[in-house]
């Protein structure tokens, strides 16, 4: 009996061992050979921490960083992400560092200290995007973001990635692309009937449009980002759920009541097409159709109202390419509303737009994960560390772009993108590269232009001396402070 009793006071102490044991491996013992195999190949960084990883420093710079007036300047880089300049300088192009335990919940679980190395090497950078393996997938979204985005084309993988792919690549080109430009023309005829009265006063572009194609709001998207606790924020995704659903629900009853022959040309359309697709391969579920339109409306909505609020505020700081934008548009479209035809041959604003891009682009980084241990060109990666490609360093890069790296020159696109980086693809990378490129660049660009074209046609636009420059990076790249301008009417009717 004693015997029995030893045991039964020995099991927990057991169970207290082993779960120690596995503490310390997994939080202790991979890191440091993480740590050690990485600096071995001479990629070092910031010293490993116990619990919070390097979070106290980072959030330490940029709190010093947001705590300092920053000047008119298109130097944005140390203020934006100071821990990565900071560390870049310090270590090299490609450093690693500790993501610790409050950054970690993913999907539901969490984890102390996640190994993330920083690239920003452009042929390392080239090596890992255009890798058709699946060997560096992306890294699974925080439970916050998945509940804004879904289980869209921004996160999926697999086979699931590549038939919502297939489907984004007929909306977004070619006869798709131009049936939407009618839409998108409507909606900035909108806004532009809200600044009227509005000449001589200062007025607020924080965000120029708010819209999607299929002319319908989702309310609550935004509070999402701000939940008082997970059960508001799953609260708030099932209203965004049903609303889509009603959204969706009203096309198929037009259908069944013979007021519409079809569910519509639009991306909304061809997502209902596809959930009452017979075929199994190309059908879509109702939990799919509801994700996908959740990223469509968030990654359209985010990307292009930034483009669009940066883009004004060069133009309004540049008069000189604001001027030479506008002379591009009435020389194509004259006092007319753009034509799909014409939009193409915007080459000034093309211009302008990829300037606009590089030094403001709306990505923070790129996330993808070492799926499998990897010998590449000149580094070994250890399997389950994160990496993030660091577009900004490529696009501020004074060895990439000289020493005018800095100034806004549109003219540096003058001969094309390939000709301004002098063919090194890795070294403008607003949209992605290889095979999880933005499907959504061309519409992005040519609603930018669209809109840009049509207030162009309308007004010279110069910077309120109320403006502070202050971009911060909240997913996308925002004005913290939003963006004042001054409207001067030309007396053209459009």
């Amino acid at each position: 009996m004693s015997a029995l009793m030893e045991l039964v006071t020995l099991v927990p102490y057991c169970f207290f061992f082993i779960a120690l044991i596995k503490f310390l491996y997994d939080y202790l013992w991979i890191p440091l050979r993480i740590q050690h195999m990485l600096n071995s190949q001479g990629i070092k960084g910031p010293p490993y921490r116990f619990i919070h990883g390097n979070n106290k420093e980072i959030a330490k710079m940029r709190q010093e960083a947001s705590s300092k007036p920053m000047a008119l300047t298109h130097d944005i880089f140390p203020k934006v992400q100071p821990h990565i300049y900071s560390w870049i300088n310090k270590y090299g192009r490609n450093y690693l560092y500790w993501n610790g335990v409050r950054a970690c919940w993913i999907n539901g679980s969490h984890g102390f200290n996640r190994a993330e190395l920083v690239i920003s090497e452009p042929e390392l950078v080239k090596e890992i995007l255009k890798n058709s393996e699946k060997t560096f997938p992306k890294r699974k979204p925080t439970i916050y973001l998945s509940k804004l985005l879904g289980n869209g084309l921004v996160t999926v993988e697999g086979e699931k990635w590549a038939k919502q792919r297939k489907l984004a690549n007929y909306v977004f080109h070619g006869e798709s692309l131009k049936n939407m430009t009618p839409a998108v023309i409507a909606s900035v005829e909108t806004m532009l009937q809200k600044w009227k009265g509005q000449e001589g006063k200062e007025i607020e572009l924080s965000i120029i449009m708010s819209r999607n194609l299929y002319n319908t709001r989702i309310p609550l998207i935004n509070k999402l980002w701000k939940p008082a606790d997970m059960l508001e924020s799953e609260e708030l995704a099932k209203e965004i759920q049903d609303c889509v659903m009603k959204i969706a629900k009203k096309r198929e009853d037009k259908v069944v009541n013979g007021e519409a022959d079809s569910f519509g040309n639009d991306f909304l359309g061809l997502l209902v097409n596809a959930y009452h697709d017979s075929d199994k391969n190309n059908k879509l579920s109702m939990e799919d159709l509801v994700d996908e339109c959740k990223t469509f409306y968030f990654a359209e909505q985010d990307t292009v109202n930034a483009l669009l609020a940066w883009t004004v505020l060069l133009l309004a700081i540049h008069g000189d390419w604001q001027d030479k934008a506008r002379r591009d548009v009435t020389g194509i479209f004259g006092n007319q509303n753009p034509q799909p035809e014409g939009i193409a041959k915007l080459k000034t604003m093309t211009m302008i737009i990829n300037e606009t891009l590089r030094l403001y682009g709306p990505s923070n980084g790129m996330w993808r994960r070492v799926g499998r241990d990897v010998q590449m060109e000149k580094v070994v990666l250890p399997a389950n560390i994160d990496l993030l490609i660091a577009n900004a360093v490529l696009h501020h890069d004074p060895q990439l772009w000289g020493e005018d790296v800095h100034l806004f020159k549109p003219d540096r696109f003058a001969e094309g993108i390939a000709k301004a980086t002098n063919y090194n693809a890795a070294a403008f990378l607003p949209f992605g590269l290889g095979p999880r490129t933005c499907v959504g660049m061309t519409f992005a660009t040519t609603e930018t232009k669209i809109v840009l074209s049509m207030i162009l046609q309308r007004y010279a636009i110069t910077l309120s001396p109320a403006y502070v420059h202050s971009p911060i990076p909240i997913i996308s790249l925002k004005p913290q402070h939003g963006i004042q301008v001054i409207l001067k009417s030309l007396h053209i009717d459009a």
